[in-house]
C-alpha cells in the first residue's frame, strides 16, 4: 500500500526526512511514530504529494504518482479545515465535490453515512464554528471517509476528543480495518496505537530506526517480573539473579518462572504476581528517539521545517 525506498526531503541545509524505507502492506494497521520534528508530517505530505522528494521513490497503492490515486485515499494531516459559516454537512458537500474523482451521484448519501459513521449525525445541520476541537476532528475524518477509502492516512485522528470519543474512533477504525481497509495513524498516543495497531515504524531525526510488528516489540524479554510485599527477603534469597528492584517489584534473570515461583513459596516469601516482562511500546520509542526530543532544539523541528517551506 505504501513503499518508500531511500525518501529523502531537504529544505536548505535542513534534511527534514533522511533514506526512509516505509513498507506499508495491505489490511496493516500500521503506527507511525516518533518525537515532535521527527520528519513524520514531511513524510506523509510527501506521500500524498503535497511536497516533493529531494531524492528517492515511494509507491502509493502501486503508483508512484499520488495524484493517481487519491480518489483511493482518505487524509487527515494537520487538523482539519472548514468554513466555519457553513454547517458541518455543507462543508462535506463541498469537500466532495472538490476531491479527486468527485461525483454527484450518490453525494448526499456518502455525506449522511460519513456524519453517521463518526457521530455527527445529529450535528450536521449547525455551523461548524460551533463545533467544538472534537467535533471538528470528527468532522475532519468524515471528510477522509467519504469515499470508502482503500488507505486511511490519519494524523492524530484523536486530538480533543475525551475517552469515550477516542475509544469510538478506535472502534470505527478497527471495524474499517476489518472490512479491508489499510491504515496509516501517526500519532503521540502510544497506548492508544498498542490498542489499535499491529505494525509500527518510529522515526528519529528524519531516519527510520524501528519498523516491525508490535508482537515481536513487545515479545517477552527473558526476565520474570514478580510483585511481593517481600521484596528485601525475595532479594535476600535470590541474589544475581535480581537484577532491578522498584519498591515490591523485582526483575528477575530465571528460565523457569514456575519453578522460581515455587521456590519462593516455599521459602515463605508471598507473591501478589509473577509472569514475564514484556516491553511497553512506550519503552522502545523512548529508548531509540531520546536523542531526538525536541527539548534538544536541533534543526529537524517541524515548525523550522514549516517555516522553511512556506
Amino acid at each position: 500500500m505504501i513503499r518508500t525506498h531511500a525518501l529523502v526531503k531537504r529544505f536548505g541545509p535542513v534534511t527534514a526526512v533522511d533514506g526512509v524505507d516505509l513498507d506499508v502492506r495491505e489490511g496493516d494497521r500500521y503506527g507511525f511514530l516518533g518525537p515532535n520534528g521527527s520528519g513524520k508530517t514531511t513524510t506523509v505530505r510527501m506521500l500524498l504529494g503535497l511536497v516533493l522528494p529531494t531524492s528517492g521513490s515511494f509507491e502509493l497503492l502501486g503508483s508512484r504518482r499520488a495524484q493517481d490515486v487519491l480518489a483511493q485515499v482518505g487524509a487527515l494531516v494537520e487538523g482539519p479545515a472548514f468554513y466555519g459559516h457553513l454547517s458541518g454537512r455543507r462543508n462535506l458537500t463541498l469537500t466532495d465535490a472538490a476531491g479527486p474523482g468527485g461525483v454527484r451521484r450518490g453525494r448526499r448519501a456518502r455525506v449522511d453515512a460519513a456524519l453517521e459513521q463518526v457521530g455527527l449525525d445529529g450535528a450536521g445541520s449547525r455551523p461548524v464554528k460551533a463545533y467544538s476541537l472534537g467535533m471538528r476532528q470528527r468532522l475532519g475524518l468524515a471528510a477522509a471517509l467519504l469515499r470508502q477509502p482503500r488507505l486511511l492516512v490519519l494524523d492524530e485522528p484523536t486530538n480533543g476528543l475525551d475517552p469515550q470519543g477516542i475509544r469510538e474512533i478506535r472502534d470505527l477504525l478497527l471495524g474499517l480495518n476489518r472490512a479491508g481497509t489499510t491504515v496509516f495513524l501517526s500519532s503521540h498516543l502510544l497506548a492508544e496505537v498498542e490498542l489499535l495497531c499491529d505494525r509500527v515504524g518510529v522515526l528519529n531525526r528524519g531516519r527510520l530506526v524501528v519498523q516491525d510488528s508490535l508482537a515481536v516489540l513487545q515479545a517477552p524479554t527473558g526476565r520474570t517480573q514478580v510483585d511481593t510485599p517481600d521484596a528485601f527477603q525475595a532479594t535476600q534469597l535470590l541474589g544475581s539473579r535480581v537484577e532491578a528492584v522498584d519498591g515490591m517489584r523485582l526483575l528477575v534473570r530465571d528460565d523457569d518462572p514456575a519453578a522460581l515461583n515455587a521456590m519462593l513459596v516455599r521459602a515463605g516469601v508471598r507473591v501478589r504476581a509473577l509472569g514475564p516482562e514484556r516491553r511497553t511500546l512506550e519503552d522502545t520509542v523512548l529508548q531509540v528517539t531520546t536523542a531526538g526530543s525536541d527539548r534538544v532544539g536541533g534543526p529537524q523541528r517541524d515548525a523550522d521545517v514549516e517555516e522553511l517551506s512556506a
